[in-house]
């Protein structure tokens, strides 16, 4: 049988591609020529201006410009744009070699391909970088006599320099919330953590993100929260299923495929058991044991400050309908409490394993967020907070009482804070009954029990008096 013969791509077509490139590249040259030559004399450079200088190198006096931090950001899209002619130029010197090209039959996709990731992708984040190149406003901030926001230049990276700037309302108006911007927040240590923030924002926009969650969160941890938003993709697992039915889910370990197990020492559920030291955390032994987490709250009473879901809800038949459970776990106890009817938002981090992964697959609502972040409910609005396994004895008591005084705050009066397990030396037990005891709750539950030799367990169910003015 003969072979069809394979279509070739005609020498004359190759000499016509060559060219093009060639063109191409000569064109991006006096793009990126003329338009830093007209940025540069809208900026100044250009002119016969003498006071140019002294603007520029006497603005961190007035406002902290930072005359390296811009030019540092100049130097990296010169440097993409170099970068893309170097790729191009090595393109054509292959093509010129390559004396087989003619007999190659290579698909129109592939060509396509090549144009939109090895040319328009680079050209394009290039272009943005270009366009998004921040000179200090001479005219200052409406009434301010700042050149620029001070924090701003504090970045190199672009993209938090654009997102720390004040979002000017379009109309001109007062918008909703009665302001004539908008000003997006990151905590002052982000400054602090400089290197690991211009990490977490350096990307693509429009891109997949990085899988660089665990930088996010060490950001959180150490203070630099909320930490802003990005401009990207967020990756999920390649085995992504559909969760369980939410009467299967409950307890019910998730599907593994559902999880990027990439950033943990163990890359399935069954290394999570228990039994194994190596499985990268230490708290929360057997929460990934639905068997064990299912005798949680319901029984399995063994110690004197152990307390029973039933006799919480007993103290206020019908009342607790909403609240937070603040400590580290899969979610057992909001499950348990959904089985009464009382939905439960359950605070995690994935300190060594997915439990907000397990929590939301579980079919109950995780909140990301940390010890020094301000809960994110309004005042008197929650019937109930627990807290069980994460703030013990290790924690500061200014930073507990800021804790404290937070969760009084979104307690509604009448409701409960729930303290289960909490554990402390004993020389520093009085210290924190007074943090709990200081806001004059009602004790529906005291109850202290022996942890260690030199420590000492402590459970409490109390009442947030009324304080009517």
């Amino acid at each position: 049988m003969m072979s069809r013969p394979r279509p070739s791509v005609p020498k004359g077509r190759i000499g016509k591609t060559m060219g093009c490139l060639q063109l191409v590249l000569g064109v991006l040259v006096i793009i990126v020529s003329t338009l830093s030559l007209f940025r540069f004399y809208s900026a100044g450079f250009l002119s016969n201006n003498g006071d140019i200088c002294r603007h520029f190198y006497g603005m961190k006096d007035v406002s902290g410009f930072d005359i390296n931090a811009l030019s540092a950001r100049v130097g990296e899209v010169l440097d993409k744009m170099a970068n893309l002619q170097e790729k191009l130029e090595l393109v054509v010197r292959q093509m010129e070699k390559n004396k087989d090209l003619a007999k190659a039959n290579i698909p129109r996709s592939e060509y396509k391909k090549f144009l939109e990731e090895e040319v328009i992708q680079p050209l394009y984040s290039a272009h943005i970088g270009l366009r998004q190149i921040r000179l200090p406003k001479v005219e200052g901030i409406r009434n301010s006599t700042l050149k620029e926001e001070p924090l701003i230049n504090s970045f190199v990276v672009e993209e938090i320099r654009k997102y720390i700037t004040p979002k000017e309302n379009k109309n001109g108006n007062v918008n909703i919330y009665g302001m004539e911007r908008v000003y997006n927040t990151i905590g002052h240590s982000c400054v602090l953590l400089k290197k690991e923030l211009e990490e977490y924002m350096d990307y693509d926009i429009g891109s997949y993100c990085k899988d660089d969650w665990p930088l996010a969160q060490k950001l959180m941890i150490n203070g630099c929260d909320p930490v802003p938003r990005r401009r990207c993709l967020t990756r999920a697992s390649k085995l992504y299923k559909k969760p369980y039915p939410i009467n299967e889910s409950l307890w019910k370990l998730p599907d593994g495929g559902n999880v990027r197990w990439a950033n943990y020492k163990c890359r399935n559920f069954e290394c999570l058991s228990s039994k194994n030291p190596k499985r990268g955390f230490s708290k929360c032994t057997g929460c990934f044991e639905m068997d064990k987490e299912k005798l949680k709250w319901v029984g399995n009473a063994t110690l004197p400050v152990d307390v029973l879901i039933k006799d919480v809800l007993a103290i206020k038949p019908g009342e607790i309908r909403i609240g937070l459970d603040f400590g580290i776990g899969t979610g057992t106890f909001a499950a348990r409490m959904r089985e009464q009817n009382v939905t439960i938002v359950s605070t995690a981090l994935n300190l060594g394993a997915p439990f907000s992964e397990t929590i939301a697959l579980r079919g109950l609502v995780p909140l990301y967020m940390t010890l020094n972040q301000r809960l994110p409910f309004f005042d008197n609005t929650l019937d109930l907070i627990h807290t069980t396994g994460f703030m013990d004895g290790w924690i500061d008591l200014q930073l507990m009482d800021f804790i404290l005084f937070d969760w009084d705050r979104v307690l509604r009066p009448g409701g409960l804070l729930w303290v289960d397990r909490f554990f402390c030396s004993r020389k520093d037990l009085d210290d924190y009954m007074y943090m709990f005891l200081q806001f004059r709750y009602k004790k529906h539950k005291w109850a202290l029990s022996p942890k260690s030799k030199d420590e000492v367990f402590l459970s409490a169910v109390l009442e947030k008096p009324p304080r009517s003015l």
